[in-house]
């Protein structure tokens, strides 16, 4: 996927910097190759030797080094790669690359280059919540430069929260979105999957049996051919694609804030099984069982996503595609739906227990157009996902 992509890596002084040794060993797995940039507080984390070693390259490290300049000046440094990706991208280096500081080899390449950069952002949760750092962060980002995470979790200084560095495997991901040159490059992508969680209390929930798969498939299937994915989740058995905007939602109400959110884009993909009902003032305590008779539920409508979208007078996007999970006369309802919601397709299938469908590994599908119908041959979620990738991909292009 990275074959013949040149990587600058640069490596700030934080913990996370020994993940950025996987890094280098993941991307040239890739097929990239990597050459190490590491910053003194660095050094105090990895080793020169450690870093080179992976990187099978020399790493360089002082702005000063006459050799250096004479060989590969900064400036050429700087702009020999197709990418250059900052990880662990520290306080401190973020705070520089926002305000334009040149003081070392690593805030020198950022200031003198002209190619794409990639940061990936590990610090404590205060740091990461501080004004400063939002106001840094924003700068960045209307600067252009990517930046893939910073996760939520514990941290070694043993807070919890978000500031913990990206996975490599995720920033990977991440670095092949950015260097990808597919059909959908610059567009930019909506997709919602798995089920939604309306509750009844603070234990119990209304649900259904959807486990994401399909959804986070094309949402892959999208970012593989240079989609910028927007992926809205509910809580979903499988874990969210990597290299994709990820917005988790538990209830519909929820998931329709998001969407809105996200929006204008090019594309939306409604996968997901958002439950109809939900409960009409859901108790603030654990009911209780009592003798005497069960308790009476009443329910109320949850907003409907995929019609609200389709039938927006501005900003609605080029194509909206809804699912449509069905029991009985599958391609007369899933007909019917596309015309009452006014979606542009409706991706249906058969989700009765003898399917298999809803939470398996393979789907059924019948691709619902304003030009008529498809019957697609069963086969794996994956294989469902990069075909409809590729006919979404031929109607946006």
């Amino acid at each position: 996927m990275l074959a013949k992509k040149h990587i600058l890596l640069i490596i700030g002084g934080g913990i996370a910097a020994f993940k950025s040794l996987d890094l280098i060993r993941r991307l040239r797995e890739s097929g990239a190759s990597v050459t190490p940039v590491l910053t003194r507080a660095g050094e105090e984390f990895v080793t020169p030797l450690s870093v080179s070693a992976l990187a099978g390259k020399r790493v360089f490290r002082d702005l000063f080094d006459l050799t250096d300049e004479a060989e590969m000046g900064h400036i050429e440094l700087s702009r020999s790669a197709d990418l250059i990706v900052v990880a662990p991208a520290t306080a401190d280096l973020m705070a520089k690359m926002a305000q334009g500081h040149a003081d070392d080899l690593a805030s020198t390449l950022l200031l003198a280059t002209d190619t794409p950069v990639m940061a990936a952002p590990a610090m404590n949760v205060r740091m990461w919540d501080h004004p400063a750092t939002q106001r840094n962060m924003a700068t960045l980002k209307g600067d252009g430069i990517r930046l893939v995470g910073p996760n939520e979790g514990d941290m070694a200084c043993g807070e919890h929260g978000p500031g913990r560095m990206a996975e490599p495997l995720e920033i990977v991901a991440a670095v092949q979105e950015a260097l990808v040159d597919g059909p959908l490059t610059g567009k930019r992508i909506l997709v919602t999957s798995g089920p939604t969680h309306e509750p009844i209390d603070p234990v119990r929930y209304i649900a259904n049996r959807s486990s994401g798969s399909q959804g986070t498939a094309i949402a892959s299937a999208l970012r593989d051919l240079g989609a910028e994915v927007v992926f809205v989740t509910g809580p979903a058995d499988v874990a969210p694609p990597e290299g994709v905007e990820t917005m988790r939602i538990e209830t519909a109400q929820q998931m329709l804030e998001a969407v809105q959110t996200a929006l204008p884009v090019d594309a939306a993909i409604f996968a997901a099984a958002v439950a109809d009902w939900r409960v009409a003032g859901a108790s603030n305590s654990k009911m209780k069982k009592t003798k005497g008779g069960l308790p009476k539920l009443e329910f109320e409508e949850n907003p409907d996503i995929l019609a609200t979208v389709s039938q927006m007078d501005e900003g609605r996007p080029s194509l909206v595609v809804g699912f449509a999970a069905e029991t009985d006369d599958v391609v007369d309802n899933a007909t019917s739906k596309r015309k009452r919601k006014g979606c542009d397709w409706i991706v249906a299938n058969d989700v009765s227990h003898a399917t298999g469908i809803m939470g398996g590994k393979e789907n059924d599908i019948t691709l619902i157009t304003g030009s008529g119908t498809e019957d697609w041959p069963r086969m794996s979620k994956d294989d469902v996902a990069r075909r409809l990738a590729d006919r979404i991909a031929k109607s946006l292009t």
